[in-house]
């Protein structure tokens, strides 16, 4: 037990006491551990949640990273704030014995405007503002943003009948309310209440010791609810609550709730089934909701939004929703679909002297064509700081990496060895690199990695702004649609090059990353 186990956290109050928590529970088994805040996102270019490679999650994104990274050894989470597809190379190490997990209203004076018509509740979830609205269709949801303390700070300050937490999270942090009421009618988020340790999967040492905290009746109920969530996600908004609970005759029970955000609509299905026996209760939940109605209600959760002002060409998830000025109104779609092609064997698995890569979706495609090892590229040249740490990690070195196609293309034509060049693209591809490259006497050999279709849709007149993320999601989203004065926010610069062709005022990201794009947002929106 020499090994010192690097324990990654984020740094607010909430998140360092989870990781305490875990910290004492390893120490108290004779292990030795170290808190390792994180705080950076600079590195956080992983812009495209990939099929293999989701880091999506916005409160775990940095802690993917540190731990891919080799920083930290696990992470520590709050298990609702983790997506239901975790990274490769990262697994779920251990869950810690569940707290409450409840919603509660804390309030101000009484609970009087419970019975009242006109009242004022403020909750930065979608599925606590949809059972709330459900329950009372009259009053009124308004946004509360930020860490718990500032949120609990804003009820003081403001003239909101009350505010909704998770009762964990207060209890977690010594924050007692003088008035408040359990909602033990509202389902909660699946796995509210729970702590998640991850960490890489090829380390035994790390997943062994974790082991040794895990809480086996909170895995199984925890298990069930993300499953019921994933199922039912598919990369939609609506609001979905899941509740997993043993009885003492060991009979497990699952109830699950669908909602659309205004709770006009609600769809529930509750399935129990002996301990050992209940694998399958997540997919009849689901199956039931879906097969009377659910996927309909999950579309019609996601047109509700009146009057959008910005529009994502990508699909966003919740949380990524929520990071938006509340007086923001946001709609997304793919505009871009993308699929992988088989790649040859007999192609990939012959020395190659030169190579470009220019997306993370070309290395994904090899890989699931061959294994790293049969691969005998001699120099690799790549376009972003993304790829690059992507096919150091699976592929091998890159002899060189430039932030666009163009400065790669210049690079190549004074420095490559040789005058041949095997090019892994997309069916849909910027001409300018191969262009450049024949024009000085380089052959180029094109490999289609990936395919890239166009999935384009009407954008509502008051739409003002529109989110793209790379040049197809632009050449996609005018097959339907015109510029029409509306402001282009846009991921990186190729991207920008490309809306300045259409667009008269274009906006360019900090770092390419979604997150960065919605901050974008959010600090220029309204300026023109």
């Amino acid at each position: 037990m020499s090994k010192v186990i690097r324990i990654g956290t984020r740094d607010s109050e909430l998140a360092l006491w989870q990781a305490n928590t875990v910290k004492n529970k390893l120490e108290a088994l004779g292990h030795k551990t170290t808190l390792v805040p994180v705080k950076s996102t600079g590195d956080l270019v992983l812009d495209k949640p990939l099929y293999e490679l989701g880091i999506t999650g916005i409160f775990t994104k940095t802690l993917d990273v540190a731990m891919l990274n080799g920083d930290i050894d696990i992470a520590v989470h709050s298990m609702k704030d983790v997506p239901t597809a975790l990274p490769k190379g990262i697994v779920q190490a251990a869950v810690l014995e569940r707290a409450n997990f409840l919603d509660i209203l804390a309030f101000k004076k009484n609970e009087e405007f419970m019975g009242e018509r006109d009242a004022i509740i403020a909750t930065g979830s979608l599925r606590r503002k949809a059972q709330w609205l459900n329950r009372y269709p009259t009053h009124t949801v308004v946004d509360l943003r930020g860490n718990i303390n500032s949120r609990y700070e804003k009820l003081e300050n403001n003239d909101w009948n009350g505010a909704i937490f998770a009762a964990a999270g207060l209890e977690r942090i010594g924050l007692e309310p003088e008035n408040t009421i359990g909602l033990t009618w509202m389902v909660p988020a699946p796995a509210q209440g729970a702590i998640m340790v991850v960490a890489k999967e090829d380390d035994e040492f790390i997943r062994e010791a974790c082991a040794e905290i895990n809480h086996e009746p909170t895995e199984i109920c925890t298990k069930l609810e993300r499953e019921f969530l994933r199922i039912l996600e598919g990369g939609c908004s609506a609001p979905i609550g899941a509740l997993a609970t043993i009885s003492k005759e060991n009979e497990v029970t699952l109830k699950g709730v669908l909602l659309t955000v205004d709770g006009k609509k609600k769809l529930e299905a509750e399935f129990t089934a002996p301990l050992g026996k209940h694998s399958y209760l997540a997919k009849d939940c689901a199956n039931s909701i879906l097969s009377r109605g659910g996927k309909l209600l999950m579309t019609y959760a996601t047109d509700i939004v009146e009057n959008t002002k910005i529009f994502s060409t990508r699909t966003l998830t919740p949380d990524q929703i929520n990071l938006f000025d509340q007086d923001i109104k946001v709609k997304s779609e793919d505009f871009i679909k993308i699929s992988p092609n088989r790649i040859s064997s007999l192609i990939l698995k012959k020395e190659i002297q030169n190579v470009i890569i220019t997306s993370q979706n070309t290395v994904e495609a090899i890989l699931k064509s061959v294994s790293p090892e049969e691969l005998k590229f001699k120099n690799i040249y790549c376009v972003g700081g993304k790829t690059k740490r992507m096919i150091k990690r699976y592929i091998g070195p890159v002899k060189h990496q430039e932030k666009d196609a163009k400065n790669l293309a210049n690079y190549l034509v004074e420095y490559m060895e040789g005058t041949e060049v095997t090019y892994f693209c997309s069916n849909l591809r910027l001409d300018h690199l191969p262009t450049v490259l024949a024009e000085n006497n380089i052959k180029v050999r094109e490999i289609e990695a990936y395919t890239t279709k166009h999935a384009p849709a009407e954008v509502e007149d008051s739409v003002e702004g529109i989110m793209f993320y790379s040049p197809s999601t632009i050449t996609s989203y005018l097959l339907k649609n015109s510029p029409d004065n509306r402001v282009a926010y846009c991921i990186g610069d190729t991207t920008a090059e490309e809306a300045r062709k259409h667009f008269e005022t274009v906006y360019v990201a900090k770092i390419p990353t979604v997150e960065s794009v919605i901050e974008l947002v959010n600090q220029t929106y309204g300026k023109d």
